[in-house]
C-alpha cells in the first residue's frame, strides 16, 4: 500500500540551477522577501519543513514510508520555462481551458508536451496577487515531497518573473463535482442534483470506491505524512478522478502544516468554499 514519507530537508541540485531560475528553496526565500506572511505559521513554508523533521526524527526511530512503486517522498518537481508551456498548450487557447477558479485568477489547461506525448494539466495562478504567490508555494512544498497514489501527481513548476504555472498529471474524468451534478447546469442553485442529459449518475460501489480512496488520501496527509498536512480546501471539484474513478485529492494550495512536537493546537479559521 502506498504511503507517505517524511518531509525532507530542501536542497538544489545542480540540474535545477543550471536551468536557469532558483531552487524550491530560492523561491521561497525571494517570495518571502517580497510578502513576508508567506513565511509565516498558517502556509507551509522551508523552516518549519526543516525543523519538523529534525524534531520527528531526534524524538522517534520512525523510518520514511515507502510508496507503492518502492520510492520515497524525495522527489524534485521539474523546472519547466514559459515557453515551453506555452507550447504545450498552443498558447494557452481557450479550447484547451479545462476549468477556472478564484474568481478568474487560477486556470487550468490541458497540454501535451510534443517531445515525449505526454498530456499534462497546467495551472496558471496570478502571480502578481499576494493569494497567488501563497497558493503556487504551497502546492509546490507539499506535493513535491508527498506521494501517494490517492494524492494528484505534481510534475513541475515555471516561475519566470511574476509567472507561476504547476503542472499536474491529467485526469481523464475530471473531479469528482462533474459525476454529481455536472458543469452544464444553468444555476447550481436551482439544480444542485442535477446531472447533464444522457449522464449516468455514479453506481453504489463506484461512490464507495471513490470515499474510500478520498479517506486513504486524508490518512496519508494526516497521519503518515511527518509534520502532518491540514487540506482545508477538501470538496467535490477538489477531488480528481483517473482512469477507473481513481481518486486523487488536489489543490493544495490553502494547506498548512499540522502541530508536532507534542503541540495540538490546530487554527480554526475557515477557509475554502
Amino acid at each position: 500500500m502506498g504511503c507517505c514519507g517524511y518531509f525532507p530537508c530542501f536542497g538544489s541540485s545542480n540540474k535545477e540551477e543550471s536551468n536557469g531560475g532558483g531552487s524550491i528553496k530560492e523561491l521561497l526565500k525571494k517570495d518571502s522577501a517580497t510578502d513576508g506572511s508567506v513565511g509565516q505559521s498558517h502556509h507551509v513554508n522551508g523552516d518549519s519543513l526543516d525543523k519538523s523533521k529534525s524534531q520527528s526524527g531526534s524524538g522517534s526511530k520512525k523510518e520514511p514510508a515507502v510508496s507503492e512503486n518502492g520510492s520515497t517522498g524525495n522527489h524534485s518537481a521539474q523546472k519547466f520555462t514559459f515557453q515551453e508551456l506555452a507550447a504545450a498548450t498552443e498558447n494557452f487557447r481557450p479550447e484547451c481551458l479545462l476549468g477556472e477558479g478564484g474568481f478568474g485568477r487560477v486556470l487550468v489547461y490541458k497540454g501535451r508536451f510534443e517531445s515525449t506525448g505526454q498530456v499534462v494539466a497546467v495551472k496558471r495562478l496570478d502571480g502578481n496577487g499576494l493569494q497567488g504567490n501563497r497558493d503556487f508555494l504551497a502546492e509546490l512544498l507539499i506535493l513535491s515531497f508527498l506521494h501517494h497514489p490517492n494524492l494528484v501527481n505534481l510534475i513541475g513548476y515555471c516561475a519566470e518573473g511574476d509567472r507561476r504555472l504547476l503542472v499536474f498529471e491529467f485526469m481523464p474524468l475530471g473531479s469528482l463535482e462533474d459525476h454529481l451534478h455536472g458543469t452544464g447546469c444553468p444555476s447550481l442553485e436551482d439544480h444542485l442534483h442535477d446531472l447533464p442529459p444522457g449522464k449516468e449518475p455514479l453506481d453504489w460501489n463506484t461512490r464507495m470506491k471513490i470515499a474510500a480512496g478520498v479517506a486513504k488520501g486524508l490518512e496519508c496527509l494526516h497521519d503518515k505524512a511527518s509534520p502532518p498536512v491540514i487540506h482545508r480546501n477538501l470538496k467535490p471539484s477538489n477531488v480528481l478522478l483517473d482512469e477507473g474513478y481513481h481518486p486523487k485529492l488536489s489543490e493544495f494550495g490553502l494547506a498548512k502544516l499540522g502541530p508536532v512536537g507534542g503541540k495540538n493546537h490546530v487554527s480554526t479559521l475557515v477557509r475554502g468554499t
